[in-house]
């Protein structure tokens, strides 16, 4: 059995690995594809953009483990299928699952270790590429910046015709385009010269330009004042403007100087955060939702103490009794509140004060709904973040616990469709493995937007691969096929046959 056990490792080992290379080969090109733009014709060299694809190595190995557990069991078991060792296997009493067993506890072991690498390697790795394109904007500013097209930065775009002098700080012909709130551009800055003046001390860059000037259109409620003062131009010497450095490759939505993201932290980490950040938006919810109230007027919702008022009530009826006895007592009468609606209390005042009233309601109901819809858009991002950080959680546990239930997907399948080779279970495995990667992309992107359950996003391609892995096991324990089409057909066909004798009846 040891012999046996070696050699159904060493099969499986040098499928893993053979896949793992190409497929990691195969998601750097896809990366430098998508990274082109961002780095071609900045005048960085190749050591750093190397670097850069270095440290991403980590982060794809996310998509590749999956992919090439599933791809080598099929291939593996495929293999021993085509080449009838399975049945040699079964003639001499070995079932699926002996077969499969030293498999599993390396599959296993290997789930530990990608829960490992999820937690220690790839937070390690995200950092790195967040400070390399923190630090490529700071000492290369101008690398931000191509020569001859506009470069969008925070809210204005910036276009030189050419760059010269040390790391390409003195640019010539400077145009910049500033837009406002509703993405118009409504300002225009033209200079000779400009020169970018950076530090690695210092989160900005300053820009600074020479001999140009600045247009900018005038935003008026009047259209006739718009007639009168359609903009403004001036002229300037030197004029100096504050950039944020910006980022190569995108920007960080949880960036916050120098914090290090979700992506960025382990278990332990990311457990306290998420209490952290729990008890802080629920703070600021409390917080707003008491401003709130006050301004619109509400009052506390007070406690009713019963055993006080049945007190109370008792001590009432023995006065009223004492009253009776009392010839000489005096009577005395409560009306009811007669203001019983709005319109009541309005009626109080009088037209002039009527309409400061309704005026002063409207304003305030108006200022009320602003704060709540300012209020929401900033919650909403507090709450991505939060969400962010469960996601980032459950899926270091989903990691690994995916590398084990996509074997228990791949082995069984290989055992049925009976195909080695690149070819039919090369296929096979890219088609699973889309629906289970699209499956989660989709989850993921549902749960930062509080949809669904952050850890239901985390956790749903998995939880749907389970099914399946069972399903397949049994059909290939069972020496059973995918699906036995000529008992479909059969089935289909004796329910035509039922309608048909009904209709004759």
């Amino acid at each position: 059995m040891r012999i046996l056990d070696q050699y159904i490792l060493s099969r499986f080992l040098y499928n893993f690995f053979s896949s793992f290379v190409i497929l990691m080969f195969i998601f750097i090109f896809q990366a430098i594809w998508l990274f082109i733009d961002d780095f071609a014709g900045k005048g960085l060299d190749i050591g750093i953009i190397s670097k850069f694809f270095l440290y991403m190595m980590p982060s794809l190995s996310e998509k590749v483990m999956p992919l090439t557990v599933l791809l080598s069991s099929i291939l593996t078991f495929g293999s021993f299928a085509e080449n009838y060792e399975f049945a040699a296997m079964k003639a001499s009493g070995i079932s699926l699952q002996r077969s499969m067993l030293v498999l599993i506890v390396f599959v296993t072991f290997l789930g530990g270790v990608t829960f490992y690498f999820a937690n220690s390697v790839i937070p390690a790795s995200e950092q790195k590429i967040y400070n390399m394109r923190k630090n490529i904007a700071k000492v290369k500013p101008a690398a931000a910046i191509e020569e001859g097209v506009f470069s969008d930065f925070e809210g204005m775009s910036i276009k030189v015709d050419s760059k010269h002098g040390e790391k390409d700080r003195f640019l010539n012909n400077v145009i910049i385009h500033r837009k406002s709130a509703t993405q118009v551009n409504t300002t225009v800055t033209k200079a000779k010269t400009g020169e970018l003046i950076s530090s690695e001390d210092s989160e900005l860059i300053q820009l600074v330009l020479r001999d140009g000037h600045h247009y900018q259109d005038l935003t008026v409620k009047n259209g006739r004042d718009k007639l009168k003062y359609p903009f403004i131009k001036g002229e300037f010497n030197i004029y100096r403007m504050n950039i944020e450095a910006p980022q190569i490759g995108g920007e960080d939505l949880e960036a916050d100087g120098g914090v290090s993201t979700d992506k960025m932290k382990s278990v332990g980490r990311l457990t306290k955060d998420i209490d952290s950040l729990r008890k802080d938006n629920l703070k600021i919810v409390r917080a707003f939702s008491k401003n709130i109230s006050h301004r619109a007027g509400a009052f506390p919702i007070i406690k009713i103490d019963s055993a006080k008022i049945n007190k109370e009530k008792e001590l009432t009826a023995i006065d009223s009794t004492n009253l009776l006895r009392q010839p000489n007592a005096i009577e005395t009468t409560v009306k009811s509140d007669s203001l019983n609606e709005i319109a009541d209390v309005v009626g109080l005042y009088d037209e002039w004060q009527k309409v400061q009233l309704y005026s002063s309601a409207k304003n305030t109901v108006t200022n009320i709904l602003s704060s709540i819809k300012g209020k929401r858009e900033e919650l909403d991002k507090r709450y991505e973040i939060y969400n962010r950080h469960i996601l980032s959680l459950h899926k270091k546990y989903a990691l690994a616990l995916s590398c084990i239930i996509l074997f228990f997907v791949g082995a069984p399948l290989g055992a049925i469709i009976r195909k080695g080779g690149i070819g039919l279970p090369l296929v096979i495995a890219v088609l699973l493995f889309l629906v289970y990667y699209f499956i989660g992309v989709f989850a993921e992107n549902y749960a930062k937007q509080s949809n669904i359950h952050p850890i239901l996003g985390a956790w749903l391609s998995t939880i749907i691969m389970l099914p399946l892995s069972i399903f397949l096991t049994n059909r290939a324990t069972a020496d059973k096929g995918m699906i036995n089409f000529g008992n479909a057909l059969d089935y289909f066909k004796k329910l035509f046959r039922k309608k048909e004798e009904i209709e004759v009846t």
